[in-house]
C-alpha cells in the first residue's frame, strides 16, 4: 500500500518548493496535492528533483470518487502520468464527491451513505486502481452537515470499501475530531469500527471555528485533543507514517519545520511509552 518510511512527514506547499530544493531540510518524506503538479512546467520538474532525495506521497483532492459519474478521464490520465514521472511512495484520495453533471464544487463533500453508494464507490475505486496499477489509500473526511437515515457510519462504509476493493486507508484523526465536535460522533468508537490493519498513513492538522462550526482549514497548530487521538490511534494500528498538514495561514518553512518537530516529538513519545 505504501513504501513511506514509518516516520513523520510534512505537507509540501508551492511557496516552499524552491527553498526545500535549495536547502534539503531534514524531513523524512513529503506529501503534495497531486493536482498542483499535473501537466508540464516548473512545478512537476521541481518536484521530480526533490523526489531524488525524499519519498513523495501524492494526495489527491479533486478526483471525486463519490461522484455519481465515473472518475473524469482527463483527471485520471494526468494522475497516471504524474505517478509514472514521480514514482510516489503512496497515492491517496478522499472519500468525497465534487461534481454533479457539468457543475464542479471546490470542496470535499461527504458521501451520503444510502443504498447503492457502495457499488458506485467500489466501481470507481476499482477503475482508479486498475488504471494506476496499484492500491490507493482512501481518506475519511470532515463534514459540516449530516444526512438523515443513513445506513452506515463513515467508518463502516470505509470497512466495506476496503473489503471489496482491497484499497488501503489514510486515517485523518483531525477529521474525526472535527466530526466529533460538529456532529457529536464518538471518534474513538469510529476508530474501533475501522479495518485498522489497512491503515497505511495517518494525518494530523489544525482546525478553526467559524459561525458555530469547526472548519477543517489546516490553518492552525494541532490541538491537544487531536494529539491525544493520534496517540490512541497509534496504540491500535502500531507505528505508521504520520503527516502534518498545513494549507492556510502558511508559516515560513522554518516555522513549519518547528511544527514538524512537535510531531516528531509526539511520535518519539509514543514509541518510548510502547517500550515501557
Amino acid at each position: 500500500m505504501t513504501t513511506l518510511p514509518i516516520q513523520a512527514g510534512l505537507g509540501l506547499r508551492s511557496p516552499h518548493l524552491a527553498e526545500v530544493l535549495a536547502t534539503r531540510p531534514k524531513v523524512a518524506w513529503w506529501e503534495v496535492h497531486s493536482e498542483n503538479y499535473f501537466g508540464g512546467g516548473a512545478a512537476p520538474a521541481t518536484l521530480e528533483k526533490i523526489r531524488q532525495d525524499y519519498p513523495i506521497s501524492l494526495h489527491g483532492v479533486g478526483l471525486g470518487l463519490g461522484n455519481a459519474e465515473p472518475p473524469d478521464e482527463r483527471h485520471l490520465q494526468q494522475l497516471a502520468e504524474l505517478a509514472e514521472r514521480i514514482a510516489p511512495a503512496a497515492i491517496s484520495e478522499h472519500l468525497a464527491w465534487n461534481r454533479f453533471g457539468d457543475v464542479w464544487f471546490n470542496d470535499l463533500l461527504p458521501v451520503p451513505r444510502y443504498a447503492g453508494v457502495i457499488d458506485t464507490l467500489c466501481s470507481h475505486i476499482d477503475q482508479v486502481q486498475s488504471r494506476l496499477k496499484r492500491i490507493i489509500l482512501l481518506e475519511n473526511v470532515s463534514s459540516y452537515i449530516a444526512f438523515s437515515d443513513e445506513m452506515l457510519s463513515e467508518a463502516e462504509l470505509l470497512a466495506e470499501l476496503v473489503a471489496r476493493t482491497g484499497c488501503g486507508l489514510l486515517l485523518d484523526v483531525n477529521n474525526m475530531h472535527v466530526n466529533q465536535l460538529n456532529h457529536g460522533i464518538d471518534a474513538r468508537a469510529e476508530l474501533a469500527r475501522l479495518p485498522l490493519h489497512r491503515v497505511a498513513e495517518i494525518h494530523v492538522a489544525g482546525f478553526e471555528y467559524c459561525d458555530g462550526l469547526v472548519i477543517d482549514t489546516h490553518g492552525a497548530p494541532v490541538c491537544n485533543a487531536v494529539w491525544k487521538l493520534l496517540e490512541d490511534a497509534l496504540k491500535l494500528t502500531g507505528p505508521k507514517p504520520v503527516l502534518l498538514e498545513r494549507d492556510t495561514n502558511l508559516p515560513s518553512l522554518a516555522g513549519l519545520l518547528d511544527e514538524y518537530g512537535v510531531l516528531q516529538g509526539q511520535i518519539a513519545k509514543q514509541s518510548l511509552e510502547a517500550l515501557v
